[in-house]
Order: C-alpha cells, then structure tokens, then sequence
C-alpha cells in the first residue's frame, strides 16, 4: 500500500483506507494502482472473507485528483490506474462494504455502485458532477443506477448532478444504513465482519448468482470510458475545466 491508502487485516476483514484528508482524499493515479492492489489481494487470500473501504473522518473521497486527472485528460483518456480499478471492482470476488462520512463525489461515489453493503453517516453526501465537467458517467454507473433507482432519478443524480444526502440515498437503494458520524466506521467494520463469518462458499455463490453476467458492466465501463476520452477532448470540457480552476478557493 502507500502512505495515502492504508490497509490493514482485522480478523477476517481487509480494511482499505483512504488517508489523504488534507486534500479530501482525492484519488491520484497512486490511490487507484493501492485500491486495485488490496482487492486483488483480498481475492487471492481465503483467509479474507470480506474487504472494507473507509475515508477519513468528514470525508470519504471528493472523486480524482485534479492535477492527476488533466495528465489524464492530456492523453485523452480516463486514465490506466483508474480503468485498473474499476475493472478490478467488477472482478472483485470478495464481498465489498463502504462506510461514507461525509463527501462522496463523482469516483466516491460510483465506486460504492460496485459494494455489496454500505453503510452512511447522517453528514454523508453523494454527488456525480460530469456532465458539469462536460464529461460522462463512469464505473459502469450508466447501467447501474437507472436499474437500481429508475431512470428519472438516476437522471437527476448523474446528469443534474444532484446531491443526494444519507436520508435519500437510503431511500434510493445506494446505501443500506444510516449511522451518526461517530458510529460510522464501527457500523461499517461490523457489518464486514458478519458477512466474512458466514459460510464463504455459499456467500461466494450467492453473489454471483446475484450479480448475474459481468460481461455486461464491462462492456458499459469501456463504452463509458471511450465516451469520457472523447469528451475530454472537446471545447465544452476544455471550457469547463477552465471555470473549475479559475474558481476562487474556498
């Protein structure tokens, strides 16, 4: 791992965390080569029964690194370490849980798409801003969150960008349980650790009986991806990164 993603074993739970505060754990390239690193390790480890994924208190991810991702978008594309772990959350085999304080925006977001349990504090937000980039969604979430939410508000979150605090992203299926901020991370850790002391055969099975054919997601990831290095080289994204930087520091 790094000094910016964290992993440590806890029984029989791989716990992955986010720990760059100081810029609201925004990915970098590095983030996303750590995060890919950790699932594929919980894979190949049957002591692990389940993988869990924290932020910092406050925050849980305020989406990619804004210096990391113009390099990205300077070859046109969205970026190896960022296809690495979506697709790697796709060939995840263990079950995956997130607890989300705070901010969870664009890749904060759409990578919980990918968990089999959330679980939210009453201060988490959820928001996917690309098209205000003049971008497109990613992560497969295209697919995922009309079939989880319906058109109309998958509409609203991904396209109007709209925030969706813990109440309404309960609501909508995103997450499954609301806790106050100081119970968050024992919440999320618990939950980890009853899913990893079931029967790991038959969790294993089920979830692929669940999550049905993945060819389907991948293919909609590099659909999306290819639609994203399009956008990134055009003037509507060029204008919108431009307002984005030039907008006073807060």
């Amino acid at each position: 791992m790094t000094e910016t993603v964290l992993a440590h074993r806890e029984g029989a739970v791989l716990v992955l965390t986010l720990n760059r505060a100081d810029k609201k754990n925004a990915l970098t390239g590095a983030m996303y080569d750590a995060l890919t690193a950790g699932l594929i390790e919980a894979n190949a480890d049957p002591a692990i029964g389940a993988t869990l994924i924290l932020g910092q208190p406050g925050i849980f991810c305020a989406g990619n690194d804004i210096k990391d991702f113009i390099g990205f978008a300077m070859n046109g594309s969205l970026g190896a370490p960022i296809i690495g772990f979506l697709k790697a959350l796709v060939a995840n085999a263990k079950p995956l849980v997130a607890g989300v304080d705070g901010g969870a925006i664009g890749i904060g977001t759409t990578m919980i798409l990918h968990c089999d349990y959330a679980v939210a504090s009453e201060r988490a937000v959820f928001a996917t801003p690309f098209v205000d980039l003049a971008l497109v969604p990613e992560a497969g979430s295209s697919l995922i969150v009309p079939e989880l939410m319906g058109h109309r508000l998958a509409f609203e979150m991904l396209v109007m960008g709209a925030r969706f605090d813990a109440k309404r992203a309960a609501a909508t299926g995103l997450v499954n349980q609301v806790v106050t901020p100081g119970a968050l991370e024992r919440a999320a850790f618990e939950s980890a650790a009853a899913i990893a002391a079931k029967p790991r055969e038959a969790v294993a099975i089920s979830r692929r009986l669940m999550r049905g054919d993945t060819d389907r997601l991948l293919a909609r990831i590099d659909e999306e991806a290819k639609a994203f290095a399009e956008r990134l080289k055009s003037a509507e994204a060029r204008a919108a990164f431009e307002a984005f930087l030039s907008r006073p520091k807060s």
